[in-house]
């Protein structure tokens, strides 16, 4: 099966195109302002350095979040336009099974990515299986939650060293993203009819829309 997997919802906008468990191109360039939207273009170059067409590919997985929210438009956008013109199935990812599934899948794992203003997107799994759904939670939280797995635990993603925070004898894999490799593998496992390409957000967004008509007076503070 070949999969092409799309990531925009972190720390970098990169793509990939797979055969099986061969990766026959990929490409990643760091999340800057206006990154995500980039994503058009780099799935170009990619397919170009891969030497083959878009309807080549099989399915398609993107990143659904938790991430940005801007990123996680982008690519989702992105990629179920191009599903659509292609007759593809279109796979949602969470960027928190991808970081886990980016390292060892023995024993205790939690994927924890920085969502800023003292909060953590946070998951647990055990020998690859997920133990709790993906939540907000606040560095206390997260750091009670760590602590509750005991020693041995590997922490994954960019919060990872906020939640490692007075731990003794974890591992810490501060990664900006998952690995496409991952990602790859989580698409040709998932089931489409389980796993549509709908955005996960666990908070709501920092920007909030005006409710003031046009034309109509500000309200005084």
């Amino acid at each position: 099966m070949r999969v092409l997997v799309l990531d925009t919802a972190l720390g970098a906008c990169q793509a990939g195109l797979f055969d099986g468990e061969t990766a026959l191109a990929v490409l990643e360039r760091p999340m800057e302002q206006g990154g995500m939207e980039r994503i058009a273009g780099l799935t170009r170059e990619l397919m170009q350095a891969a030497g083959t067409g878009f309807d080549a590919i099989d399915r398609i997985g993107v990143t659904a979040g938790p991430g940005s929210f801007t990123g996680l438009r982008v690519g989702l956008a992105f990629a179920q336009g191009l599903g659509a013109a292609l007759g593809r199935p279109v796979i949602g990812l969470s960027s928190l099974d991808g970081l886990a599934a980016s390292t060892a899948s023995d024993g205790a794992v939690m994927a924890v990515i920085d969502a800023r203003r003292g909060q953590v997107y946070a998951r647990v799994f055990r020998d690859g299986s997920p133990l709790d759904a993906p939540e907000a939670l606040d560095l206390d939280q997260a750091r009670a939650r760590a602590q509750a797995l005991g020693p041995g635990l590997r922490l994954v993603g960019s919060g990872a060293p906020l939640a490692a925070e007075g731990l003794e004898r974890a591992e810490i894999v501060a990664l900006a993203a998952p690995s496409l490799t991952a990602l790859a593998r989580l698409t040709r496992m998932a089931d489409p009819e389980t796993a549509p390409p709908r955005p996960l957000y666990l908070r709501a967004p920092d920007a909030k829309p005006s409710t003031r008509r046009p034309g109509a007076p500000r309200t005084a503070a």
